[in-house]
C-alpha cells in the first residue's frame, strides 16, 4: 500500500464545499471518483482543510493510499483526465511515507481573501472576488487586523455551527495589500474556526468604510459575543493558498 500526496487547485463555486456529500457534490467526491476510475480501488482521501461551498483553492493538500503500482506522473495525468470537466486540477503529486497526514502533519495553513474595490459590477472576475463599492482605507483595516494577531478567544468570529472544541486559536499573521482596485488579505495560522476568516474580513470591511474605528475590532474580540461580529464576507473571495509541513 502506497500513500500519495496531492496538491490541488479548484474553483469552488461549482461545488458544495470540500467535504463528501450524500449527493456526491463535494470536491472530495469528485477526486475519490477519479481515483476509482484510475485504480478500481475505493478509497477515502483526507484533506488539509475543509473549504465551504464557493471557496476556492490554489494549494489544498490531500492524501490517499492505493495498492496499484504507479508513479507521480501517471497519478497526476490520470486523475486530471478523469476529473474533466470539473473545475479541479491536480497540480502536483508526491509519493510520501505512511506517517504523513494531510491534516494532522500540517504546521501552518495559509489563506487569501480577495476584494475588488469598485462600484461597477464584476464580469471577468465574477465569483472570484468580493466586490465592495465604498472606498476602503487599507491602513485602518490593517490597524484593526493587528488586534487579532496572536492567541485569543475568537468566539466573536466563530460560526454558531462550528464544531471545534475550543474558540481559542492563534493567528500568526494577517497582512493586507492593495494593487490598484484589488485588495488582498493574507492569513497564516495552524488552524481556524468555521467562518473565522470570512467573519474577520466582514468586520474589517466596516473599519475600511469608516463605519467602525480600528479599535472596535479589539472591542468586539474581547466581547466574545457572536452578535457583535460584522457581516460575514461571501465565500467567493476566499482561497486556500497553501500548507506548510
Amino acid at each position: 500500500m502506497q500513500r500519495w500526496k496531492l496538491t490541488i487547485e479548484y474553483k469552488g463555486c461549482q461545488f458544495n464545499g470540500w467535504q463528501s456529500q450524500k449527493d456526491s457534490s463535494g470536491i472530495q467526491d469528485s477526486i475519490q471518483s477519479a481515483i476509482y476510475k484510475f485504480t478500481g480501488e475505493t478509497v477515502k482521501i483526507y484533506g488539509a482543510g475543509r473549504t465551504d461551498s464557493g471557496v476556492h483553492a490554489n494549494g489544498q493538500v490531500a492524501h490517499f493510499d492505493i495498492e496499484r503500482e504507479t508513479n507521480e506522473n501517471e497519478v497526476r495525468e490520470a486523475l486530471n483526465n478523469y476529473l474533466r470537466p470539473d473545475l479541479i486540477a491536480i497540480i502536483k503529486v508526491d509519493k510520501v511515507s505512511n506517517d504523513f497526514h494531510a491534516r494532522f502533519s500540517a504546521k501552518l495553513r495559509h489563506y487569501e481573501y480577495k476584494i475588488i474595490n469598485r462600484r461597477q459590477p464584476l464580469t471577468l472576475e465574477k465569483d472570484l472576488f468580493w466586490r465592495v463599492g465604498k472606498p476602503l482605507n487599507i491602513e485602518n483595516m490593517q490597524k484593526g487586523a493587528n488586534y487579532l494577531i496572536g492567541t485569543h478567544d475568537f468566539t466573536t468570529f466563530r460560526s454558531i455551527n462550528c464544531q471545534s472544541k475550543t474558540a481559542v486559536k492563534s493567528l500568526d499573521s494577517i497582512t493586507i495589500n492593495k494593487e490598484g482596485e484589488k485588495i488582498y488579505f493574507f492569513f497564516s495560522a495552524k488552524s481556524y474556526l468555521h467562518n473565522q476568516i470570512r467573519s474577520i474580513v466582514g468586520s474589517l470591511k466596516l473599519v475600511g468604510e469608516g463605519k467602525w474605528i480600528p479599535e472596535k475590532i479589539n472591542e468586539i474580540l474581547n466581547s466574545k459575543e457572536r452578535k457583535e461580529c460584522g457581516p460575514i464576507a461571501p465565500s467567493e473571495g476566499l482561497y486556500f493558498k497553501s500548507v506548510d509541513y
